[in-house]
């Protein structure tokens, strides 16, 4: 009977929800007057009820669905409609909720060409931003939980971040994934077919994914915002068909077309080879959005014209990575030497700088050097491209790669160090937020953590042994707490501008930049 009871409770709690739902989907214009009812009836038949709330409505405006979501969801596990309340399973069902209080794709396609044309491509992109957010698949309730800092650096403030917005599986989860079979449809999370997809364990939901499609060099393309944003309105532009990622002159083209379209949104690529390359190389795409990172900010140190490329400047940037910076008013003169550049950084090779641009690999060349390139406009108007020169070797003293975070650095980061990081915007693993901050209580004075570290490889600081006594011994342990999580943020953010200068193919020495300049030389700029 008290279970009776309770479950009665919840359901007049979840039929509010409900109604809360349908209220703030209407508010937030992501369904018109003419949907109400039929909204609401899509949730009164997903939760078994055949009548609505009867109560009087809370009519306070809500900032985010978070809060009425979490007590639908609650009850969708109360009544059994998913096993495990889990992040995992919970996202399965707060993304069905949503895509069933959203306009369809063609709806927002249509609205987004509109306003478009109406009020331009910034009044689109801010409506369809908008849109995503408050349709919940851009998750700003977790994004708010991200760790931020500015870290001070020789080449300018370098952006640090811990990143706590992807939810973490439960080990039932990642066994019950490894039991399922290899994914055929959707290929990859950024196929096409993932808009209104339902997920899985091993496969995230899309009901409330919408995607804007584009043509770029006379190709289908599709455009949408990362559920992550790990910057404003972080965007991500993918081929419309699953093909891999390939670097070539179409790409630079396709880059230079998307900023003419977008001229408010930078635009760049992963580099297209393992080790120095994004995390998914199955299917091409870009990332954007509307955010100045400090790669930007680095000024120039030298700059050079080029006889074949008459208007176009190309400069070496003041950068832990080695980055040409090339500049014009003309965006298809600036393809032409942006191309040059890369056609010449793909086969040079240097001996006396370490760069080979291939190896041979059971009898065949392998190659090495690729580049990762970013687009974005000036004020002036004119079309800004930088390269920045990249190399995937490997070797037995850096088997992780040459050009890659160094051992030392990996109990920090280990993974490849792909465009948003190139920029200077350091995406660090979720785990180091409790690393950290039990790193800075040892400093503030946390004595028996420090002793109970020594020598236990199962502690949960293991990985930061070494770290931890050369911080303990070079800042002693007894600092104020909130002067040791400024000192932790500041070692961590000194080793992730090594681990950019790992990265970089041409070292910040004087032999290194002597070296940047010979490159430059090779292929005719003066």
């Amino acid at each position: 009977m008290d279970n009776e009871k309770i479950t009665a409770a919840s359901g007049q709690e979840a039929l509010h929800a409900i109604e809360q739902l349908v209220l703030f989907a209407l508010r937030q214009d992501l369904i018109k007057p003419a949907d109400i009812d039929y909204s609401r009836n899509l949730l009164l038949d997903q939760f078994g009820f055949t009548e609505p709330f009867a109560g009087e409505v809370d009519q306070a405006v809500l900032e985010g669905p978070q809060g009425p979501l979490d007590q639908l969801i609650d009850y969708g596990f109360e009544i059994g409609l998913f096993p495990e309340n889990s992040d995992t399973y919970r996202d399965l069902l707060d993304a069905k909720i949503m895509g069933q209080l959203m306009a369809r794709p063609s709806e927002v396609n249509e609205e987004f060409n509109r306003l478009r044309q109406e009020q331009g491509v910034e009044a689109a992109t801010d409506r369809f931003y908008k849109l995503s957010i408050d349709s919940n698949y851009i998750r700003m309730d977790r994004i708010s939980k991200n760790v931020y800092w500015l870290q001070e650096s020789p080449y300018g403030d370098i952006e640090m971040t811990i990143n706590l917005s992807k939810p973490e599986k439960s080990p039932k989860e990642i066994a019950m994934a490894r039991l399922l079979p290899p994914p055929v449809y959707p290929k990859c999370l950024l196929c096409r077919e993932n808009v209104g997809y339902a997920g899985r364990v091993n496969h995230p939901p899309r009901q409330n994914l919408r995607v804007i499609p584009l043509e770029l060099n006379k190709e289908k393309w599709l455009f949408q915002y990362s559920p992550y944003v790990y910057y404003n309105e972080h965007c991500i532009v993918f081929h419309h068909d699953h093909v891999p990622m390939k670097l070539t002159k179409d790409t630079l083209k396709r880059l230079l077309g998307f900023v003419e379209s977008f001229p408010h949104y930078f635009i760049g690529s992963n580099a297209d080879l393992p080790i120095v390359g994004g995390s998914i190389l199955t299917h091409d795409h870009f990332q954007g959005g509307r955010h100045t990172f400090p790669i930007q900010k680095a000024p120039k140190e030298d700059t050079f014209s080029h006889p074949d490329y008459p208007g176009v400047s190309i400069s070496i940037v003041k950068w832990p990575m080695s980055v040409l910076r090339m500049n014009s008013l003309d965006p298809a003169v600036l393809l032409e030497c942006g191309n040059t550049i890369y056609e010449a950084w793909k086969a040079y090779s240097d001996p006396e700088a370490e760069v080979f641009a291939f190896s041979e690999v059971d009898g065949e060349q392998q190659p090495h050097n690729t580049v990762t390139p970013i687009v974005r406009r000036g004020e002036d108007g004119s079309f800004e491209m930088d390269l920045v020169l990249r190399n995937n070797r490997t070797s037995e003293q850096y088997p992780e790669g040459i050009f890659h975070p160094h051992r030392e650095m990996h109990h920090i980061k280990k993974e490849n160090i792909g465009l948003i990081e190139v920029m200077g915007l350091a995406i660090l693993p979720g785990r180091l937020k409790e690393e950290l901050d039990a790193i800075a209580g040892i400093l503030a004075g946390d004595t028996a953590s420090r002793e109970a570290l020594k020598g236990n490889a199962d502690h949960p600081l293991a990985l930061h042994a070494a770290w931890v006594e050369e911080l303990a011994e070079r800042f002693g342990t007894s600092l104020e707490r909130e002067a040791a999580v400024k000192t932790v943020q500041n070692e961590v953010g000194i080793k992730f501008t090594q681990i950019l200068e790992h990265a970089g193919v041409y070292k910040r020495t004087p032999e290194g930049q002597a070296a940047f300049r010979r490159f430059v030389g090779s292929f005719g700029a003066q």
